[in-house]
C-alpha cells in the first residue's frame, strides 16, 4: 500500500489560492441510536478527549457507555433536530457561507467536523484539489483546550502525513480575548435585549474541562 495518496501532477506557474477551513466539534448524521453510537465511538475514543489509560477506558466505553448512552442521547437530539438537519451542522455551514461573502470571491471558505461529517481529511483533499496552496485552519473554539482545538489540529496533522505536495498552513490557536470577538458577543447580547427586554441578570458561561491533580 502506498504511503502517500495519489495526487494529480503539479503544474508550475499555476496561481496559488487561499482557503479558510472552519472546524467544529461534530454531530451525529441523524438523531438515531445507531448514528449517535457511531459518533460517540469516534468522539470518546480520542485520547485527547478522555485521558484515562486506554485498556480501562476501552472497557468502560464499550461495556457501559456505548450500550446505554446512544439511545438516551438520540432522544435528546431528536428534540432539537431541524428540517435542515443537525443544528450544529446547519449553523456551521451558514457561518462558512457568511464568511465567504465577507472575504470575497478570491478566498475559499470550507467547514468540517472533527468527528462525523464532513470529515477534515476529505475537506482538505477537496480544497487541495481546487488549487488551495495556502490554508488557514480555524478551530471554532474561542479558548484553547487540548480536548477541542488540539485534537482538530491532530487530525490535520494526520492528513499532512499522507499528503505529498503540502500546502502552506497556518492555525488559529485561540481568539477569546480578541477585541472583535468580544465586541460581537456584546452586540449579540444588546440585540437580544432590544428584542426581548433586559433581564435582571446576565449569566455567562463557557464549556470547561476537568482538572486532575
Amino acid at each position: 500500500m502506498p504511503r502517500f495518496q495519489p495526487e494529480p501532477p503539479h503544474t508550475h506557474g499555476s496561481p496559488g489560492k487561499t482557503a479558510v477551513l472552519l472546524i467544529n466539534l461534530g454531530t451525529p448524521e441523524a438523531p438515531t441510536t445507531a448514528a449517535v453510537r457511531r459518533y460517540l465511538a469516534e468522539f470518546l475514543i480520542d485520547p485527547r478527549v478522555v485521558e484515562i489509560p486506554r485498556p480501562i477506558w476501552w472497557l468502560i466505553l464499550h461495556g457501559i457507555i456505548l450500550r446505554l448512552r446512544p439511545k438516551q442521547s438520540a432522544q435528546k437530539y431528536a428534540k432539537i433536530w431541524t428540517e435542515e438537519g443537525s443544528p450544529l451542522a446547519v449553523h456551521s455551514e451558514r457561518q462558512a457561507k457568511l464568511l465567504r461573502g465577507a472575504l470575497g470571491p478570491n478566498i475559499t471558505v470550507a467547514w468540517a467536523m472533527r468527528y462525523g461529517q464532513p470529515a477534515i481529511a476529505a475537506t482538505l483533499d477537496r480544497l487541495k484539489a481546487e488549487g488551495a496552496t495556502r490554508i488557514l485552519v480555524l478551530p471554532l473554539y474561542p479558548q484553547y483546550a487540548a480536548s477541542s482545538s488540539a485534537t482538530a489540529i491532530d487530525e490535520v496533522a494526520t492528513w499532512l502525513k499522507r499528503t505529498r505536495n503540502l500546502p502552506e498552513l497556518r492555525f488559529v490557536r485561540s481568539y477569546y480575548d480578541h477585541p472583535l470577538y468580544i465586541a460581537a458577543l456584546a452586540a449579540s447580547v444588546r440585540e437580544y435585549w432590544a428584542g426581548h427586554g433586559r433581564p435582571n441578570k446576565l449569566v455567562m458561561s463557557f464549556h470547561g474541562v476537568p482538572r486532575f491533580s
